[in-house]
């Protein structure tokens, strides 16, 4: 769909090297915002950003890993002096690892909250003053994190997981009595069962055969499914907040 409203906006969007990310930075970009795409992969950014800008767009594309703090201020930075203050972030970047909790795998725990929970405090903490700016300037400011159904439907072998979700939801909520006052909009968007590489990440056999036998049973959501919800989301006239907004494949109760 075209989203008008978009057209001068200024994104960060990170994870944006495959999945909801690439296709949230496509969607935006289509609908004419400046995009800087972040992520750990030049070589997927730098092909995502040349796409983009071939079929006239504009995207930026900066090298970040947002479980080091250095290099989260360093593409701030970067972000800054190619397109000036930012009004639009979409938190994405995302690892999901599945275990059973007693197998004690502190690598995997370790790995989901630095990346699925400070990852997205640490590009809050980047660029709040920017939406924050923005909104006084008038401008519509978004902040949009994408959690799951995880945060709020239990799967077993996936609690650390899900407890990252969880934080998450609950950081947009408590965000948004900080932030809404000052007319920075704060989005928490859940999807359920979708097809991006997070499943590729689960080093269990059983894990990711279970996981592979729900992708047949459900037909699931698209990566562009859930970036046109990110595109409707942040369109929504200034005064309007989808706080926070649920996305299920037909199939999935």
């Amino acid at each position: 769909m075209s989203y008008p409203a978009l057209a001068a906006r200024t994104a960060v969007v990170t994870g944006a090297a495959s999945g909801i990310g690439a296709a949230t930075a496509r969607q935006l970009a289509a609908g004419g915002a400046r995009v800087a795409l972040l992520a750990r992969r030049a070589d997927r950014l730098d092909a995502l950003a040349a796409d983009i800008n071939a079929a006239g767009g504009q995207a930026l594309a900066v090298t970040a890993d947002v479980t080091d703090q250095a290099s989260v201020d360093a593409a701030a930075k970067a972000v800054h002096d190619a397109y000036g203050r930012v009004d639009l972030v979409v938190n994405n970047a995302g690892v999901m690892l599945a275990n059973p909790l007693a197998d004690g795998r502190l690598d995997e725990w370790t790995r989901m909250i630095d990346t699925n929970l400070t990852g997205v405090l640490r590009v809050v903490r980047a660029f709040t003053p920017d939406l924050t700016a923005a909104a006084a300037d008038g401008r519509t400011a978004d902040l949009v994190n994408v959690s799951s159904i995880a945060s709020h439907v239990l799967f077993p072998d996936y609690a650390v997981y899900g407890a990252t979700k969880a934080a998450v939801t609950q950081l947009s909520a408590a965000l948004r009595t900080e932030l809404g006052p000052r007319d920075v909009r704060v989005s928490a968007v859940e999807p359920g069962l979708t097809d991006t590489e997070l499943g590729g990440h689960i080093d269990n056999p059983a894990l990711r055969e279970q996981l592979g036998g729900m992708f047949t049973a459900i037909p699931a959501l698209t990566s562009e499914d859930v970036a046109d919800l990110i595109a409707y989301t942040v369109s929504r006239p200034r005064h309007v907040n989808l706080r926070q907004s649920v996305v299920l494949p037909t199939r999935q109760a």
